[in-house]
């Protein structure tokens, strides 16, 4: 969860400035870009700006993006999958790619580690 963002960086409110940088930042971390869908919200009465929702599909899971330039918050949410490799390391150089790029005054970085059960594993 980032705040303080700069609601004029094109990242909050350009859907493909904002794909070309996840983009960019996977590819970069070593993870499988598969596809991507970005959507900017029209601008709402009363309000000079919109922000963006966007996914990028990964071959080990997703990145989900979403900007309110209007607040200058942006949450990212990086998930991969650790079944064949541990993508541990390559999640969160995504995740530190991501918010150097919008620079935020202040983030929060929450770190859920799922596990299988071995039971369930096939």
């Amino acid at each position: 969860d980032l705040g303080g963002c700069d609601p004029d960086h094109p990242w909050m409110t350009q859907a493909l400035a904002l794909r070309d940088a996840c983009r960019e930042a996977v590819a970069h971390a070593g993870l499988t870009a598969v596809n991507d869908c970005f959507h900017a919200f029209p601008v709402l009465a009363g309000h000079t700006t919109a922000g963006i929702t966007g996914v990028v599909l990964l071959a080990e899971s997703h990145l989900a993006v979403h900007t309110w330039p209007e607040r200058g918050v942006v949450t990212l949410d990086v998930f991969v999958c650790n079944l064949a490799d541990d993508n541990s390391a390559r999640a969160r150089q995504l995740l530190d790619a991501l918010v150097r790029g919008f620079a935020p005054q202040r983030h929060k970085l929450q770190m859920i580690r799922r596990e299988i059960p071995a039971a369930d594993r096939t």
